[in-house]
C-alpha cells in the first residue's frame, strides 16, 4: 500500500510540473518576444504597399502580436508546397495566408476559428472555354497549385467523375495560374472568391465560370503542438472580429469588392495608359509640394472628372479636380481648364481642409475626412461630427 502511494505522489508531482516542452509553444513565443509566421507574398495576404508592408492577413497577424506583447516576424514562402513543411518541421508558429479549414488539414495540423469564408470558383477567360459544370472541365486545360484546398477538392470529385484530369503546379500560386489563363495559356484554373475578386480588377477578362464548391471557412494553421496557442489565437479572434479594427480592415481590403464593372475597369485601364501619363509630372510635383501621396491626388481626381480637364458638371464645377468657382478663387487659380492650376489648386484646397481638421483625428481617418470634406465641404463634416458623438460613437473615426 505505502509503496502505490508513492507511485501516486509521484505521478502527481510529474504532472504538476510547468511544461517547458514542444506542448508549450505560446510560453516560448512570450518568452523569445516574436511570433514566427508563414504566408506568402499576394494581395489578399501581405505585400508591399506605398507605405510599405500592409495585406489583409499581415495586419490580423500584427493585431494579434500586439495582443500577445510581442512582435511578428514574417517568412515569406511563394507556395503552400513550401510553406506546409515548415508547420509540420515546427519552424514556424502559425500559418497565415488565407489557407482554407479542410477536414484533412484539421487531422493534419491545429486549426483557428474561421474570420472569413470563401467559395472555390472555376475562372476560365472571356472569348475561351466556358465550361458549365463539373462534366464541361473534361477535356480542358485545367490547373491548380499543388497540396491546395483546390487539389483536395479535385480528387474528391474525381471519384464521380472518373474523366477529369487536372495538372497539379508544384512552383506557381493561384494569382500565378490565374495571370495563366489570362493569358491564353490554359483555359481554366480554380481560385478561392476573394483572390477572384481582387484579380480581377487587374485582369478583367478573367470570368467564373461556376461556382466548384459550397462557402468554406479560412483559417490560420498551426502546428499539432500548438493546443494552448490554438486556444490564444481563438479567444482573441473571438473579440476581435467583433471589434471596429476587423471591421476597418475589411473595408480598407475588401469594402470594394462587391460591384464589378468590366466595361469601367476596361476604360480605367485604358485611360491610364493614355490620359495618366499627361499629368502624372503635375500630381507628383502637387503632392510633394503640400504633403500628400501622389497617386491620392490623381485617385481623387479621376473619380471627380476621369483625367478631363474640361469636365464639367450641372452644378457647376470644372477642370480635372472639378472645383467649383468659389474654391478655384479661394486657391488662386485663374483658369479652372488649366489642368495644371487645377491639380496645384485642388491639392492647395485638399490641404487647407486637413488642416482644419481637429489633431485628434489621426491617419488614416483623416486623408479619408478630409476626402469627405472635398466631397461635401466642410460644413457637412462638422454637423456628421456633432451626430457621431450623439450616437455615442468616435467623430475622430472615420468608421463611425
Amino acid at each position: 500500500m505505502g509503496l502505490n502511494l508513492r507511485w501516486l505522489w509521484l505521478a502527481v508531482a510529474i504532472v504538476s510540473l510547468p511544461v517547458h516542452g514542444k506542448e508549450n509553444r505560446l510560453a516560448r513565443i512570450q518568452e523569445r518576444g516574436e511570433l514566427v509566421v508563414v504566408t506568402r507574398n499576394a494581395p489578399t495576404t501581405y505585400y508591399e504597399g506605398r507605405d510599405g508592408l500592409t495585406g489583409f492577413e499581415y495586419d490580423m497577424v500584427n493585431a494579434f502580436a500586439r495582443h500577445l506583447g510581442v512582435k511578428a516576424r514574417f517568412v515569406i514562402k511563394d507556395n503552400l508546397a513550401e510553406m506546409l513543411p515548415l508547420l509540420d518541421k515546427g519552424e514556424v508558429d502559425l500559418a497565415a495566408a488565407g489557407l482554407t479549414r479542410t477536414a484533412e488539414r484539421k487531422n493534419r495540423y491545429r486549426a483557428s476559428r474561421s474570420y472569413q469564408s470563401v467559395t472555390q470558383l472555376v475562372v476560365c477567360r472571356r472569348g475561351g472555354k466556358q465550361p458549365k459544370g463539373i462534366k464541361g472541365l473534361v477535356g480542358i486545360r485545367l490547373a491548380v497549385p499543388a497540396h491546395t484546398s483546390y487539389a483536395e477538392l479535385l480528387g474528391k470529385l474525381k471519384k464521380s467523375y472518373p474523366d477529369l484530369r487536372w495538372q497539379e503546379d508544384p512552383e506557381l500560386s493561384t494569382e500565378g495560374l490565374l495571370i495563366k489563363v489570362w493569358q491564353k495559356k490554359l483555359d481554366c484554373t480554380v481560385a478561392d472568391s476573394n483572390i477572384v475578386d481582387i484579380n480581377r480588377r487587374y485582369y478583367p477578362e478573367l470570368t467564373v465560370a461556376f461556382k466548384l464548391s459550397r462557402p468554406q471557412p479560412l483559417a490560420w494553421l498551426m502546428p499539432p503542438d500548438a493546443n494552448r496557442l490554438v486556444n490564444a489565437v481563438n479567444k482573441w479572434m473571438k473579440e476581435f472580429l467583433k471589434s471596429q479594427e476587423y471591421e476597418t480592415l475589411w473595408e480598407k481590403y475588401y469594402g470594394y469588392i462587391e460591384v464589378f464593372d468590366y466595361v469601367d475597369i476596361k476604360a480605367y485601364q485604358r485611360r491610364i495608359r493614355q490620359r495618366l501619363p499627361k499629368y502624372i509630372a503635375w500630381f507628383k510635383q502637387a503632392a510633394l509640394n503640400y504633403n500628400f501621396d501622389w497617386t491620392y491626388l490623381a485617385s481623387i481626381s479621376y473619380q471627380e472628372s476621369h483625367w478631363n480637364p474640361r469636365a464639367r458638371s450641372p452644378t457647376g464645377v470644372r477642370g480635372i479636380m472639378m472645383l467649383t468657382l468659389t474654391t478655384a478663387k479661394e486657391v488662386g487659380v485663374k483658369s479652372r481648364l488649366d489642368p495644371k492650376q487645377s491639380i496645384f489648386g485642388g491639392a492647395r484646397y485638399l490641404d487647407k481642409l486637413r488642416k482644419r481638421l481637429p489633431a485628434s483625428i489621426k491617419e488614416p481617418d483623416r486623408d479619408w475626412i478630409t476626402l469627405a470634406a472635398y466631397n461635401v465641404g466642410m460644413g457637412h463634416i462638422w454637423d456628421a461630427r456633432k451626430l457621431t458623438r450623439k450616437l455615442g460613437k468616435n467623430p475622430d473615426v472615420w468608421g463611425d
